[in-house]
């Protein structure tokens, strides 16, 4: 329904236009064509250079769904199972310990429990983020400076020294484990994690704008990054010429590394839609795709178990499958028929959601930091509901 779309519209345009958010980019895929597309604003406000439909933009934590599609590739192959222990590949988590109490530099720990694969593509493992300012493991993992490694074997190292938050398979607990998983390719592979990923789903896909490095050519067309400030204005934290993403050799972190466009993460998002295949190109098998998306979070952890995580009250109704939110109860979430529903997002404000019992599609993308600075992602989602016919 036009008048209902145009609500999406209305939304994005009121964030830009009272200087909340530099740009909004909208995109509705339904049963395999773009239904409803939408950019306004910049993807600089400096510079004045405008939001455009191949603007690139960096995804964070919308990296976590494709690390999964490749761990599922390799289970599909026979060489990994999901109750595998993670030390029968990554042997230096053998060891492991989890914390128990105690301040962070003087924490009390007892032996974890053996993690497995399917733990670490559901938050379930233990692992945790760092920050300094909640004490405990994550103000432990802080003061590790966890990412300043040069690859993805000394990031597993460096980890394996430090406690667990909780023990395998008791708590979601939203951590690094992707980025363990994207070393656990590497090791099962052979092939940086960089390369498989090209390789294995971005090549078959034609993502032609996806990847961990940004190259000179395409430098023009990254998007700046914006952290809200206190008044609610905008603050330009990293302008494209400045960027991380075009060092050399970035490590390629499964959990937050990547960066990507509408059009490609659409064509991602829609292969998972289908079933694990686009345009004559299988890249899961239908039996994967349906254990991705769905719950695999038995009634041991609680009826809304990610609440307890800094998605707060949004989360209830939210089980998990491996790498993304599953929407258990559409009513108790606030979205009106979205149970079922698949979705994730990224630091800077992203957020994408497959529904494949309506064959719906949805993307939104934007470059502000924190994620919770707006509630944009929910307002997306109830409108794109809102405005559908059937």
């Amino acid at each position: 329904m036009p008048e209902r779309l145009a609500r999406i519209e209305a939304m994005g345009r009121g964030y830009v236009e009272r200087g909340a958010m530099p740009g909004v980019m909208t995109v509705i895929v339904r049963h395999g064509r773009i239904a409803h597309s939408y950019r306004v604003g910049f993807r600089d406000v400096e510079s004045g250079a405008p939001l455009e439909p191949d603007t690139i933009f960096r995804i964070h934590s919308m990296t976590k769904p494709i690390t999964g599609v490749a761990i599922l590739q390799l289970i599909e192959r026979g060489e990994l199972r999901l109750a595998d222990p993670v030390a029968d590949y990554l042997p230096e988590l053998r060891e492991m310990r989890a914390w128990v109490g105690g301040p962070a530099d003087a924490p009390e720990t007892e032996p974890a429990r053996p993690m497995t694969i399917e733990h670490l593509l559901t938050h379930t493992s233990g692992f945790t983020y760092d920050d300094e300012t909640l004490g405990g493991v994550p103000a432990i993992y802080a003061a590790a400076d966890l990412y300043s490694v040069p690859d993805l074997a000394a990031f597993v190292r460096k980890l394996a020294r430090l406690p667990l938050a909780s023990q395998p398979g008791t708590r979601w607990e939203y951590g690094v484990g992707m980025d363990v998983l994207g070393r656990l390719v590497e090791v099962v592979s052979g092939r940086s994690f960089a390369d498989y990923l090209a390789e294995e789903i971005f090549e078959p896909l034609g993502m032609v704008d996806t990847g961990f490095r940004l190259p000179a050519a395409k430098v023009s067309r990254l998007a700046a990054l914006y952290a809200r400030t206190e008044s609610g204005g905008l603050r330009r934290t990293e302008a494209p010429d400045g960027s991380a993403f075009r060092a050399e050799r970035p490590v390629p972190f499964g959990g937050h590394g990547l960066i990507s466009t509408a059009a490609d993460y659409a064509r991602f998002a829609w292969m998972l839609a289908k079933g694990g295949e686009l345009d004559g190109v299988r890249i899961l098998s239908a039996r994967s795709v349906d254990l991705m998306m769905g719950d695999a979070l038995g009634p041991s952890y609680g009826e809304h178990p990610l609440t307890s995580s800094w998605l707060g009250s949004t989360a209830r109704g939210l089980g998990f499958g491996l790498t993304g939110a599953v929407v258990r109860d559409g009513d108790a979430n606030g979205v009106a028929g979205s149970t079922g529903a698949f979705f994730w997002g990224g630091a800077a404000s992203t957020h994408f959601f497959v529904d494949r019992r309506r064959g719906l599609v949805g993307l939104q993308f934007t470059q502000l930091m924190p994620s919770d600075a707006y509630p944009i992602r929910e307002e997306f989602r109830r409108l794109t509901y809102e405005a559908l016919a059937d």
